[in-house]
């Protein structure tokens, strides 16, 4: 069936699923995200999808959730909690764990949970022209949708104070100046930028690449001992790959490598 709130495809080993509400800043509403968590599975279970890239329609990435579209009690109450339950926490579970490099690629405003989608995705990459804005104190909230978990990782406690507590927009340069992102490029250079590092990873040895997030990953809460164990494991299966196989012997031959993603 066609999608209405999202744009979603895979060619050339890249799926891109492009949030598709730009009258709304793609804001989320109910719809979106079940069209969303379909088009994420697709990802995982399509074998020629090799690297994701997720951005958004119009002038901004993602302006978070929708408010027009939350119910209220009768009593003019909202539970918040359930929205990240159903939702957003699966959203963000769902990116961490595919098995596959994700790009978010930041082509304008990003903000309250649009701004966590895009720091679940494993590479960010965005225009100068993007923000990044946490506006929860705003509204008496917190940033959901991971945001007290990811901010103090990425750029340290003191600075995710500030964002949070003062809800300031962050310009893309700043983010990546500060580690927030991984790199901020000219408006007019960022498609091609995107497209490139698409295809790079798309043509790379998909299953390293899988090991290298889930490692990453790990690490923020293992010790030492329990890190050089699951790379032990790692190394050990990684090396019986095919795509091992085939870089040690590109190394040799002084070519290009033929990886296939096994």
């Amino acid at each position: 069936m066609p999608h209405e709130n999202i744009v979603f495809e895979i060619q050339n080993g890249i799926a891109r699923l492009t949030l598709n509400r730009p009258d709304k800043l793609n804001s989320f509403n109910v719809a979106m995200h079940l069209e969303v968590r379909e088009a994420l599975e697709k990802t995982r279970e399509d074998s020629s999808a090799r690297v994701l890239v997720l951005t958004g329609a119009g002038r901004g990435f993602c302006a978070g959730q929708d408010l027009g579209d939350r119910a209220v009690s009768p009593g003019g109450e909202v539970d918040l909690g359930e929205s990240i339950e159903k939702y957003y926490a699966p959203l963000v579970r769902s990116l961490r764990a595919l098995p596959l490099p994700v790009i978010a690629a930041v082509n304008g405003v990003a903000a309250g949970a649009g701004v966590q989608v895009a720091l679940a995705c494993d590479i960010v990459i965005a225009a100068k022209s993007a923000s990044f804005i946490e506006p929860f104190c705003k509204l008496g909230l917190i940033p959901d949708t991971g945001g007290t978990y990811f901010l103090p990782r990425l750029v340290g406690v003191a600075r995710a104070m500030g964002i949070s507590m003062l809800g300031e927009k962050i310009p893309a340069e700043q983010a990546a100046q500060w580690g927030l992102i991984w790199r901020a490029v000219d408006d007019a250079e960022f498609p091609n930028t995107v497209g490139a590092i698409a295809a790079q990873l798309a043509s790379g040895p998909t299953r390293g690449l899988a090991r290298i997030k889930e490692a990453i990953y790990a690490s923020v809460n293992n010790r030492l001992e329990q890190q050089l164990e699951l790379e032990r494991d790692f190394m050990r299966e990684l090396g019986r790959s095919r795509d091992y196989q085939e870089g040690v012997a590109a190394f040799l031959e002084k070519r290009a490598p033929n990886f296939r993603g096994a």
